[in-house]
């Protein structure tokens, strides 16, 4: 397994909400919440190299030159539909961050993904991409994704993923070695279906409740 610009988050706080997101008997609206949050936790990790500038700013006692983030230029482009559940638990760092769409579905004949819809914040080449998902099992979904990103000049590409199979990370890795990847937890395998084992299941059936 190809682990090179993976980072492995292992805070106590995101394996034991990532832990509750496993049991069968966590309902939606607890499932969504904890989505959020460990995105959030995943965010202050995987934008802790957005660039810094000093600005001038007036305190109560004098003025003074102060780092904050250079241009705001941040785009979060979920996968959909179960990336949706992260964005909000990444905005909540960086509310002004732009927000694109990625939608992939899978051709019947193939079984790759196709894209479906694409639309990315504008101009893409100037800022720092975090494609989210909460799941990478196969990477197919995730290397056509960032494909499409590439393919409109997007360049400084992250992506997050709550649990992820080695499978998936093999993949993502071997087809775009230049990003970067945060991964919540390495889980044992795939199945025969391709879902990740022990894994939580189908995320976007236990986010949106739809099976």
């Amino acid at each position: 397994m190809n682990t090179e610009n993976v980072t492995f988050l292992d805070h106590p706080l995101i394996q034991h909400k990532i832990s509750m997101l496993r049991d069968e008997n966590t309902g939606t609206n607890e499932f969504r919440k904890l989505v959020e949050e460990i995105a959030t936790l995943m965010g202050y990790e995987a934008l802790r190299d957005l660039p810094l500038e000093d600005v001038e700013v007036k305190t109560p006692i004098e003025t003074c030159m102060t780092p904050m983030i250079a241009g705001k230029k941040l785009a979060i482009v979920p996968i959909l539909r179960a990336g949706l559940g992260m964005v909000n638990g990444i905005t909540s760092l960086v509310p002004t961050a732009k927000v694109g769409h990625i939608g992939l579905c899978r051709n019947e004949e193939t079984h790759e993904p196709e894209e479906y819809y694409c639309k990315l914040p504008n101009p893409i080449e100037q800022r720092t991409i975090v494609v989210c998902d909460p799941m990478l099992a196969t990477g197919g979904s995730a290397v056509a994704a960032v494909d499409f990103i590439k393919e409109r000049h997007g360049k400084n590409i992250k992506f997050m993923c709550i649990i992820a199979a080695p499978e998936g990370i093999d993949r993502l890795m071997k087809a775009h070695p230049d990003i970067q990847l945060y991964v919540g937890h390495l889980d044992r395998c795939l199945n025969d279906d391709a879902y990740i084992c022990p894994g939580l299941g189908d995320a976007g059936d236990r986010i949106f409740g739809t099976k």
